[in-house]
């Protein structure tokens, strides 16, 4: 299972959102999200956040390949067989699922099903392409992609059923 990563994230009036994150490998790496859609990408001395070390400035288009090219597209091995159907299915996480607490790996869905959790819905918030430390909290609402068999394998996994 992946570490959890714990990002910070500091608001820049009149600019946009800062977002940081110290690797594993004692990086210090932060984005700054601007409001036109810019995105900085820059790292830092992890002793002195303030110490920019080198930066590169990222069109939209260009954030959005490099995003791509981090966290690829979770069903793009269903793609790869056009004979397949696909369908999409909001699967809600109940008090009486065996998975409500615990995280999408501990659910290794995908594996045992070849479906895949491409979201979750939480209260007023979405979260894409959740990581396998993600824990799934009562009330959330999975999105599940897949061949009909595999998301109703699914949502009998995570239901109880």
């Amino acid at each position: 299972m992946e570490p959890s990563a714990h990002v910070g994230k500091t608001a820049l009036p009149g600019v946009g959102t800062r977002y940081d994150l110290d690797t594993d490998g004692g990086r210090h790496v932060s984005v700054v999200a601007h409001q036109d859609g810019r995105r900085i990408l820059a790292f830092h001395d992890p002793q002195d956040e303030d110490s920019c070390q080198d930066s590169v400035a990222l069109a939209p288009q260009e954030a959005s390949a490099l995003s791509k090219l981090l966290f690829p597209d979770p069903v793009a091995h269903l793609h790869q067989h056009p004979e397949i159907d696909l369908v999409t299915e909001h699967i809600p996480v109940t008090k009486r699922s065996p998975y409500a607490g615990r995280t999408l790996g501990a659910t290794a869905a995908r594996t045992r099903t070849g479906a895949s959790i491409v979201a979750v819905l939480r209260r007023t918030d979405a979260v894409p392409s959740p990581t396998p430390d993600f824990r799934f909290a009562i009330g959330d609402t999975l999105v599940v992609v897949g061949t009909r068999e595999g998301v109703d394998a699914v949502a009998a996994l995570i239901t109880g059923g």
